[in-house]
This record gives C-alpha cells, sequence and structure tokens, in this order.
C-alpha cells in the first residue's frame, strides 16, 4: 500500500517512522517546505513530493495521513478523498468542513479516520473497563497543565498553533482528553467553567481552567486545564464507595484502592512505555502506533469501529466552544 504523509513537522515525522515498520507499506512525504522534505528523505530515506497533486499523479496513492496544523485539515481531507484515498488526521481542534467531509467520505466509499491518541493507551483503556465495571456512582478530579513553552522546546509557540487563539493550548488539551472521559463517563450533561489569563505569555487566550462537568449517568468531574504548570502534569482520581483509582498520567502509575486490604495496588502493563526524547514523560508512542493500527484494520475490514470518530468529536467540541465562552 502506497500512502502519503502531508506535513512533515514533528508529528509527521513520529507517524512516517511507525509506520515504516509496517514493510508491506512504501511511504511518501509531502510538504511546501523544502527544508522538512530534506529532512526526511535523509532521515527515512524515503520520496517527498511539494503537493498531494505532485504525488497522485506519478504514484498509485491508496491512503494518506494529514498531520499539518488543524486549521489547514479539513480542505486537505477533501482533497485527499476527492483523490480517491482513505484518510487519517490528527485532532482537529475546529469543525470545519465535519458535515461535508463525512458526507463526502461515505459517497467515495473511503476510510475517514480520527485520532484520539489516549484512547488507544493501556491505561485509560483499563480505567474506561474498571469505570464501566463500577457498581457504584462515581466521581473524578483531572488535572493535566504544562508550560506552554516547554511543548516544542524546539520552536516558539507562537510559530505553530497552539498559539493561534482558535486552536489554542488549552482547547488542544481538552480535545485530547475529553473522547477518553466521555468514553469512561458517559456524554455530558452540562459543563461550567471558571477561566483567567494568569502568565505573561504572548497569547491571546485563557491559560488556565477549572471545569465542572455532570454526565448524564449522574457522574460528576472536575477538569482542570492548563499551560502554567512549569512542572507537566497529569492526574486523575476516579472514587466511589466501591472502586478508587489514581493514575499520573505515566505507565506505571495506575493504582487501584484495594478496599478490603486498604493499600494501593499498582496496576502493570507490558510494552506500554516507549518514550522519545524531548517530550515529557506521559507521552508514550504505544498509543500513536495502535491507533495507526486501527486505521489500516478499518481499511481492510469496513465492519470494523474505530475508538473515535468525527461524529462524537463534533459533541465534544460543542461542549469546548460552550466551555470557552
Amino acid at each position: 500500500m502506497k500512502i502519503i504523509v502531508i506535513g512533515l513537522g514533528s508529528m509527521g515525522k513520529r507517524r512516517i517512522r511507525l509506520m515504516s515498520e509496517h514493510k508491506e507499506v512504501e511511504l511518501f512525504g509531502i510538504d511546501r517546505q523544502e527544508s522538512r522534505c530534506v529532512e526526511v528523505k535523509e532521515k527515512f530515506g524515503i520520496t517527498c513530493y511539494n503537493s498531494i497533486d505532485e504525488a497522485c499523479k506519478v504514484q498509485d496513492i491508496e491512503a494518506a495521513i494529514i498531520s499539518t496544523s488543524p486549521l489547514s485539515h479539513a480542505s486537505i481531507i477533501k482533497e485527499c478523498l476527492e483523490y480517491n484515498l482513505h484518510v487519517f488526521t490528527e485532532i482537529n481542534l475546529v469543525q470545519d468542513g465535519y458535515k461535508e467531509n463525512i458526507a463526502l467520505a461515505k459517497a467515495m466509499g473511503k476510510v475517514l479516520f480520527l485520532s484520539s491518541t489516549f484512547l488507544y493507551r493501556k491505561e485509560t483503556q483499563c480505567i474506561i473497563k474498571k469505570v464501566h465495571e463500577a457498581t457504584c456512582p462515581l466521581n473524578y478530579i483531572y488535572h493535566v497543565g504544562q508550560y506552554l513553552p516547554d511543548w516544542h522546546p524546539w520552536e516558539s509557540y507562537n510559530n505553530y498553533f497552539i498559539g493561534n487563539p482558535k486552536t489554542n493550548g488549552c482547547r488542544e488539551i481538552m480535545a485530547i482528553d475529553l473522547p477518553w472521559i466521555v468514553t469512561a463517563f458517559g456524554p455530558i450533561k452540562d459543563v461550567k467553567a471558571l477561566k483567567s489569563k494568569n502568565t505573561e505569555l504572548n497569547i491571546q487566550y485563557d491559560d488556565n481552567y477549572l471545569i465542572m462537568l455532570e454526565h448524564k449517568n449522574g457522574t460528576k468531574g472536575v477538569f482542570a486545564v492548563d499551560v502554567i504548570a512549569r512542572k507537566p502534569y497529569r492526574h486523575i482520581d476516579v472514587y466511589g464507595e466501591q472502586l478508587q483509582l489514581s493514575w499520573n498520567g505515566t505507565p506505571d502509575s495506575l493504582n487501584e484502592y484495594d478496599i478490603e486490604n486498604k493499600q494501593e495496588v499498582n496496576i502493570t502493563f507490558e510494552d506500554a512505555s516507549e518514550y522519545v526524547e524531548g517530550y515529557a514523560t506521559f507521552i508514550t508512542e504505544n498509543p500513536y502506533r495502535e491507533e495507526l493500527n486501527a486505521y489500516f484494520k478499518q481499511i481492510v475490514d469496513r465492519n470494523f469501529h474505530p475508538a473515535w470518530d468525527f461524529e462524537k468529536d463534533k459533541v465534544v467540541l460543542d461542549w469546548i466552544d460552550v466551555i470557552e465562552k
């Protein structure tokens, strides 16, 4: 299968690195920045093009991975579908083109796959399973934060999409984490949010949120989101009369409280802790690999349903819009 990777920044290179494990896949890069094309050619030995049109004219491309900035996704998705390609896209953060591209993918008979990496983590999958099996009402407190300049230390935060108010850093955290939260605790019934800008960062948006969520099944949650925390932070406590879980965002930090013996028990996972230098310790490679595998599986088996899709994402993005107002 011949696949194009569109956008050769940090995420595009990650996708190429992981897909290179599939010997049956032939990869091609697309980017308008010649320096990125040169880097990818040297690092991965793949051919690069300046446009989708150029690649499709000379190669029998079957599928695409879109790793560009979120505001560009809608038009690129449409172009790929019009070239009769299956499409995998990174998280979108905005709903531009959702209705049209969902309809076009169905009309063309093509896979339209949306990344939601945390749904492919073994730790969150375990939390989801235990929450679904719980026999008592549950609440949760969840905090995710990391100082914005530390997200990509090699570049200014104003040089990529998290500096844009439409696709800002706090919004990205919400769009990354709310899919697994609603998968675990159910659809949202209501939200209330307190927010402000507490830093001197050169951004035109609120840099911290305290969000109260009420789910339709009665679960209540507190979700603290920020781009302020100088020490990267990800921690959730889930608690009820018969279940108590805590997780610090790393593969070795999920604990369940043993009620009978009154002690915490660590839940371990095999092959869950592959890291790449330069990222926070709670960012592991394995789920990125697993969602690519799910994309390939859906291309082969159209009866396969991935963990997340555009229809579900639209609902979450609607709630994020409410939170940001």
